[in-house]
């Protein structure tokens, strides 16, 4: 049985669908599974153990400088060519509403089978229930387990974590960047919740944010909030974690204990490497974005901005999730 799952779009959306990736490996152990994605969010799925191979396609606007759309479509059309070669018994389109462009990439391969999404699906829930229900036809119906996320070992090893003022401080990670403008936390609110939590318990911190400078056409950056915000803690234990590639990002949260984001693909990584999360929540839904499979707090005001959320409110809801720790520990 050869399986080849495509998943096109982001990252936190490639980081929801791994559920469906364990599933089918669980219904079909001996399979060889594939998955087709692309350069910007290959790295999640690195280490996966229910994969036999990951390969990756270069969208235009993610080219290097100097190279040409055609050369990309040209590297993408030899990719298409040699999956072909395969003979796929089956293709999942692991995108939970319409995407013409991911099924054209399925029948470009083709397969025996190709599943996608109908306009007769259930669009209700979680993205990995979502996603997770298009395996219905196939006879697996079941929950989706938690994500699945590995973080380079190295990598993580050589992140450098900031000194423990007391025994046992907590690690929490900040994240700081968000793309959409009404998911952005001040960061003057940041250092002031970073203060009020390290004076409680001592909690040390590891900020990551978007490098590179927000004036940049294509991928602007947070280094001018980054450095604020650094200069505001100073008096903290406080490290920089600049994430230049994914991999980074991946290893760095993996260091935390907790993590304070707002709703992105920074949040779903955390999940995906299993951390606790206050996470924000602007214009977009928690029903079908909340971190899965970990416990969270979400905070999202009346007016989908997180402008509104105040310091107390974060405060709260950080000592909610610690509440919430402790009694789970305390029932193992």
């Amino acid at each position: 049985m050869k399986i080849l799952v495509i998943r096109r779009d982001n990252i936190g959306d490639l980081v929801c669908t791994t559920p469906l990736i364990s599933a089918l490996r669980r219904h079909w152990p001996g399979a060889r599974i594939e998955t087709l994605v692309n350069s910007y969010n290959a790295p999640v799925l690195a280490g996966n153990p229910d994969l036999d191979a990951v390969h990756a396609y270069r969208k235009a606007k993610h080219r290097n400088a100097g190279e040409s759309q055609i050369a990309i479509w040209m590297e993408t059309l030899g990719l298409i060519l040699r999956l072909r070669r395969t003979r796929f018994d089956l293709i999942v389109v692991a995108t939970p509403g319409p995407q013409p462009g991911a099924v054209k990439f399925a029948r470009w391969i083709g397969a025996k089978t190709i599943l996608a999404h109908s306009a007769a699906d259930n669009d209700t829930g979680h993205e990995s229930e979502r996603v997770m229900r298009l395996l219905h036809p196939l006879g697996i119906d079941t929950t989706p387990g938690p994500l699945t996320l590995h973080a380079d070992p190295a990598l993580a090893h050589a992140v450098t974590l900031p000194p423990a003022p007391i025994a046992n401080a907590p690690i929490i990670g900040l994240h700081i960047s968000a793309r959409k403008p009404s998911q952005r936390w001040p960061i003057e609110r940041f250092a002031d919740l970073a203060h009020a939590l390290h004076q409680r318990d001592g909690s040390r911190f590891l900020l990551f944010w978007s490098p590179g400078n927000d004036d940049h056409p294509q991928h602007p950056g947070d280094d001018r909030k980054a450095a604020k915000l650094i200069e505001a803690c100073v008096d903290l234990p406080f490290t920089a974690c600049p994430t230049h590639h994914l991999e980074d990002l991946i290893a760095g949260l993996s260091r935390c204990d907790r993590v304070i984001c707002s709703d992105g693909g920074a949040m779903h990584v955390a999940a995906g490497l299993g951390k606790p999360i206050v996470c924000f929540f602007g214009n977009s839904g928690p029903e079908r974005w909340h971190p899965w499979g970990v416990p969270y707090e979400v905070l999202q005001p009346a007016s989908l901005d997180v402008a509104d959320i105040s310091v107390d409110d974060a405060l709260a809801a950080c000592l909610r999730l610690e509440l919430r720790l402790a009694s789970d520990q305390a029932r193992r």
